[in-house]
Order: structure tokens, then sequence, then C-alpha cells
């Protein structure tokens, strides 16, 4: 079969690979679309931090963002499965130590992580091994488009889920990428007030588009009643704490390139829980549920749908005029 590889700091080509064979527990997957997200970028360019602590290494084959249809099934899985539309976690737990026993598998010490982390591999690829503890089934309302966007979507709900808002009271997003903007598109969908901090003219006159008008340069005053930093900014810690609301919630799923700092004085004396997100476990079911419900439709974050010969661009971050603004890249691997 056809897959995207990774070979390098800056170099990749489409390859011929030997298909997957299910183990037990597994399914293969025809995959329908595969988004391309920063840490593929990061994988692409060097600069990811797993391939500096041994966790990733060259060949690389990216893709956790992805839907698709169970094409086999190993031995031990339900044979229903076979023809069903399905997603699924980039996190694989082992199963068996206490925190996958424990129902937090996305911190287990020894997980995989499809096209990421210990070389499982991903799905800029034809297809796609997955162990079926991993799917989520998709149902008819939720096309391929958007089950390539639940991944990102688990993460944006679990952000707005840990910021504990109610219908009224003001959000502001740090970073109008695809995460920040999933997170105050939910937001807006359960009435609450979203606020979008950016740098970029264009990338919050697309965020206007989608109808999150209250977008900002700069900080728009303090008292927000949570922050939610969705940026890779190193000093959008900091200003979060500065602007939220004191014994309000803070929540950090953004990644910075250098150690990001704050001041534990700010955070003790104003009373502030700060929380920590990784990945979209826990969240996916929900993001299908809201997609499937049409009260978020985040379809128009995608600018374009790409072959899997199109892809080194992408990760290269060369991008065609006519895509606009919109921060999300498609690939589908059954294009020629």
């Amino acid at each position: 079969m056809r897959a995207f590889v990774i070979t390098g700091p800056g170099r990749a080509e489409v390859q011929e690979v030997e298909p997957p064979v299910p183990g037990r527990g597994e399914v293969v997957v025809e995959v329908e679309r595969a988004g391309v997200c920063g840490t593929d970028m990061e994988v692409y360019s060097g600069a990811m931090s797993y391939l500096r602590t041994g966790e990733a290494r060259y060949p690389v084959r990216i893709g956790h963002e992805w839907s698709g249809t169970v094409r086999e099934a190993g031995e031990g899985v339900d044979p229903a499965w076979l023809g069903r539309r399905v997603t699924g976690d980039t996190m694989l737990g082992c199963g068996r130590c206490a925190r996958c026993l424990g129902g937090r598998q996305h911190l287990c010490a020894d997980r995989y992580e499809i096209g990421i982390r210990h070389g499982w591999p991903g799905a800029l690829a034809e297809r796609l091994p997955v162990p079926v503890r991993a799917l989520q089934p998709l149902p008819d309302a939720v096309d391929p488009v958007l089950g390539a966007l639940v991944e990102p979507g688990g993460n944006a709900l679990r952000a707005v889920d840990a910021a504990a808002l109610a219908p009224g009271e003001r959000l502001l997003v740090i970073g109008p990428g695809t995460i920040g903007l999933l997170a105050a598109l939910m937001a807006a969908a359960r009435g609450v007030e979203a606020h979008l901090l950016g740098v970029t003219g264009e990338s919050l006159a697309f965020a206007r588009s989608l109808g999150l008008t209250r977008t900002w340069t700069e900080p728009p005053g303090h008292g927000f009643d949570a922050v939610i930093d969705a940026s890779n900014g190193r000093g959008a810690p900091a200003l979060a704490l500065e602007v939220v609301e004191p014994g309000r919630r803070v929540v950090l799923i953004g990644l910075s390139a250098e150690p990001s700092r704050i001041d534990t004085r700010a955070l003790v004396l104003g009373d502030i829980t700060a929380t920590g997100v990784l990945s979209a476990s826990g969240g996916l079911a929900g993001t299908i549920e809201l997609y499937a419900s049409g009260r978020v439709d985040p379809r128009p974050l995608v600018a374009a749908t790409v072959s899997l010969e199109e892809a080194a661009a992408v990760l290269a971050g060369r991008r065609r005029p006519e895509w606009g603004h919109a921060p999300k890249i498609h690939v589908d691997p059954r294009l020629p």
C-alpha cells in the first residue's frame, strides 16, 4: 500500500509499504481522511521533543486525526465492526498498568501514540491498524471530514469542560488555531461569551467568519471567568493568570517550543485553578455527539484536501493562496 513516510528532518516521500495485518484485538481501517496538525509539522521539521527523548525516531509515518471504514478484523474482534465507519483515540495504553486500569490510559508510561510515539504507524496511508478498544463509531450524520476533526475536537471539548463555565460567563481563548477555534465554538454552543486573542489579522478575520465576533490582538481587559491557552506562545500561560478572574480557572492545552514560566505567587494569591489537558481521550464521544447534532459544525476549518504526494509541501508550511486562512489541511490517501 502507499504511505507517507518522513525519513529525516525536512525529508519525506510516498513509499510502497507492506499493508498492516490485524493482530489479536485489532482492526485494519481503510483511511478516508487524515488531518495534518502542528505536531506533524514538528516531526517533519525535526523540532518535535519525542525525537530528542527517543520516544520517536525516523522513519516516522504520521497521522493521528483520521476517519475511515473497518475492512479487516483480527482474532477476538466482533465481526460486527466490519464495514463500520469509525475514528479513534490516538493514545494506546498498555491496558495493564494502574493508569490504564484507572481510566487514564492516555497517560500510560508505555503507551503508543498513533503516528507519533514508539513507531505505531499513522493515518497518512491507505490503511491503518488500530486496537478495537480505541475505536469510536461514527453515525451517518458525521461524514469523513467531520470524522477526521473528532480528535482535535476532543482536545477542545476537554479544555472547555475543564473551564467549567456557565451560560453567560466570559471565556478568553488564546490562540485562534484549530483547537482554539473549536474550543470557542463549543463554548459558544453552550451559551458562553467566547473571546479570541490572536496575533494576525487574517486568523482573527477567519474566526469572525465563523461567527466568533469578539476577537482581539491585545488582551481586552481582565476578569475573564476562564482562560484557555491554546497557543504556542511562551508568555501565554503567564498572561492567562494575569487576565483571569481570581478564584476561577486557567486551562493549558497549548505547548510552546521553549519552557513557559508562570509566577506561582499569582496562582496562589489569586486562588486560581490551573489545569493541563493532554489529548482527546475522554472527549471523543462527546465531540461526535456535538458534530452529529449540528450544534457545532467545524467543516469550514478545513482549507483543502490534498493527496499523499502533496503532504510534504503542507508540512513545510507551503499553502496555495486560494485556500484562504482556514487552519486545517486534510489528506485523502485515496487521491491519485
